[in-house]
């Protein structure tokens, strides 16, 4: 069988060769590296170029893996890459369709199978192989990569990756007021299904916040679920970010890294004084939250999501960090004490389409009146005095 069917079937794998290294430069933060250790200079001009436009170094930590990607593939059929074409791209969308993801693996007996629903939360696990988002991402950095080096007159004189003219036509000069519109998606773009955010009920919060053995937990879930915040945006704070008098904390938002102040309920900055009490204020400038074991060192994203994973094992849920956001908008677009653009502003989104999906309605909070719709007793019929029985029978029968 051709190795191209081979990998759009998911029967081979691609090589493992190369990596991504964080560099000592700021343009660009990270490389990509190839089998013999040395930087592959098309894509270090690429993301230079990325970061020279004020990317996120996330982002272009995100670009060097989608770029590694396709150059493993590239180097396992023998192509180069300035004579790539859309061949080559089926190729690569093919094989994320059908291969597993690394990151998929559960070694621990007890883990759910991957694609299964939680009957306590509703929300279901991570499929086993890449999410259409992913495979669409990816085709985002390879057409990003080509159409950067179109401009310096390099690489193939057609983008490898289709585009969907009637989707720029569309959303080239949309206000982000107007709703999206519906437009035909590009060739080898997924398909990708809209789902409500998942957030927290009242009953299982309880559980949630009940399994947290410590004060730092329970300050960091309060202050989660009143400011709204993200979780390295709030995990990123320093003693200088609290404005105690006015309830609020200050962040750098994702996105934009503007610091901008968030509200906070005066039961997180409870929490709050509690857990500095006992762990102690620290230094000025120093991190607010801060690891409890060994030496005295910031609480890391990873740490606090261990955090999450213990009480999930606990409970028997899988809720994330994020559902912790979900939440919080959830409450505030439907506590009926605030405007949809007042949550928007809160939550710092771009688009209030955004904020209305938190809208919806879950099944959850319809189980009283479905269990009332289901015990209500069929209505019984009633016919006008004066029509004999028999008669009554023939026409609507017995």
């Amino acid at each position: 069988m051709d190795v191209r069917v081979e990998l759009m079937e998911g029967r081979r794998a691609i090589p493992r060769l190369g990596r991504v290294v964080e560099t000592d430069r700021a343009h660009p933060p990270y490389a990509v590296l190839d089998a013999t250790g040395a930087e592959v200079e098309p894509v270090t001009a690429f993301l230079r170029d990325l970061a020279l436009g004020d990317s996120s170094p996330l982002t272009c930590r995100s670009y060097s893996y989608g770029m590694l990607r396709w150059f493993r593939l590239l180097w396992l059929l023998g192509t180069r890459w300035e004579r790539a074409t859309e061949s080559e791209v089926a190729v690569l969308t093919g094989w994320l369709r059908s291969a597993a993801n690394p990151q998929r693996q559960r070694h621990r007996a007890d883990a759910p199978v991957a694609g299964t629903v939680n009957l306590r939360t509703g929300k279901a696990s991570l499929c086993a192989g890449y999410a259409p988002r992913t495979i669409n991402h990816a085709l985002t950095v390879i057409s990003g990569f080509y159409e950067f080096h179109a401009q310096h007159g390099r690489g193939p004189v057609v983008n490898p990756v289709p585009h969907s003219a009637q989707r720029r036509r569309a959303l080239g000069h949309r206000s982000p007021l107007e709703p999206t519109p519906m437009v035909g998606r590009a060739r080898l773009r997924q398909r990708v299904s809209e789902r409500s955010p998942r957030s927290i009920p009242d009953r299982l919060w309880d559980e949630l916040f009940t399994a947290m053995n410590c004060d730092r937990d329970r300050a960091l879930l309060e202050i989660f679920v009143s400011s709204g915040a993200r979780a390295k945006e709030l995990l990123g704070i320093a003693v200088g970010d609290i404005d105690w008098s006015g309830q609020r904390i200050y962040v750098i938002t994702k996105g934009t890294r503007a610091r901008e102040a968030v509200p906070v309920s005066p039961q997180g900055l409870f929490r709050l004084a509690l857990y500095l009490d006992a762990a102690g204020t620290p230094t000025d400038g120093g991190p607010l939250w801060r690891a409890r074991r060994g030496p005295d060192r910031p609480l890391t994203y990873w740490a606090m999501r261990r955090v999450m994973q213990r009480a999930n094992t606990l409970l028997g849920t899988n809720w994330s960090l994020h559902d912790l956001r979900h939440t919080a908008a959830y409450r505030m677009a439907n506590g009926g004490k605030l405007t949809l653009p007042e949550v928007q502003t809160i939550m710092r989104h771009a688009d209030i389409q955004t904020t209305n999906r938190y809208l919806a309605v879950h099944i959850e909070e319809l189980f009283d009146k479905l269990t009332e719709h289901y015990a209500t007793p069929r209505p019984a019929r009633h016919y006008p005095a004066g029509y004999a029985t028999a008669d009554i029978e023939a026409v609507f029968g017995a």
